[in-house]
């Protein structure tokens, strides 16, 4: 039996789904996690480094959620600041510099919208991850694995190849702003759900996304280890295939892409 678009919602945000840290230690070998953005400190909700795929060198940069209740708040519940989008294009920039391909993981409901992190020049720092990202002279991948909400998630998701997890969701706003804002009454957040088109085969189907990882076979779910094993199997022949483009071709594509929204 399907899922309705509330009950992948809740899916989505479940606090047992795998958190960036978990894929770059299962999908990834010597992973060596960087910290701060050499401006003003380093956000936890964002986590980054060098690991191997399959031997090869990559950068990989994640948003950070917990799994339970003390991590959430040490993580700021997967919502960055503005360092944290710095620190996150310094990884990229600096892969660039060694022609390290950049594979990003988004799980967040938005950037925060603390009064600090607006003095601190949220919008403008999710603005320079956009513009930098277009132009990124190496292949980058982006995954929903989760929530992917609003501008907290584009930050990391201006890519070659945007993937999403077959129950993660990826939107504006969240479906309680929405409801709150149509009807003024958050509690309708599934029937905004429905009306939004946020999930996966919603999303492929009008041409956002270019893949869905399955988590399900039949109507029953992947072990663990099937689900991290065609994710690693999918990004290995996709980064063959994009490190075969030049430069040119690579960020033409890209534009491409953006350009027919």
């Amino acid at each position: 039996m399907s899922l309705t678009a509330g009950e992948i919602v809740k899916l989505a945000r479940h606090q047992d789904r795998l958190t960036s840290l978990d894929y770059f230690k299962k999908v990834f070998t010597d992973f060596q996690e960087f910290h701060g953005d050499r401006l003003f400190g380093d956000d936890p909700a964002i986590v980054g480094g060098i690991a191997k795929l399959v031997g090869k060198p990559v950068t990989v940069i994640g948003i950070q959620k917990g799994n339970d209740l003390k991590e959430n708040m040490a993580r700021n519940f997967g919502q960055p600041n503005p360092e944290g989008y710095r620190k996150a294009l310094r990884l990229m920039k600096q892969a660039e510099k060694f022609n390290r391909p950049v594979i990003c993981f988004v799980n967040t409901p938005g950037a925060f919208c603390g009064v600090e992190a607006e003095e601190r020049g949220e919008g403008e720092a999710i603005a320079q991850n956009l513009m930098e990202m277009a132009d990124l002279k190496v292949p980058i991948i982006s995954i929903v694995t989760g929530e992917g909400g609003s501008g907290g998630a584009l930050a990391l998701a201006l890519a070659d190849e945007v993937w999403m997890m077959e129950y993660s969701i990826y939107a504006i706003l969240s479906p309680e702003g929405f409801a709150s804002i149509l009807w003024k009454d958050g509690k309708r957040a599934d029937e905004a759900a429905e009306l939004m088109k946020i999930t996966a085969a919603e999303l492929l189907e009008l041409d956002v996304i270019d893949r869905v990882l399955p988590e399900t076979l039949k109507g029953k779910k992947l072990s663990e280890e099937k689900i991290i094993r065609m994710m690693q199997k999918s990004l290995v022949e996709k980064l063959n295939e994009l490190t075969n483009y030049s430069t040119e071709e690579l960020l033409e594509k890209r534009y491409q892409r953006f350009r027919k929204f």
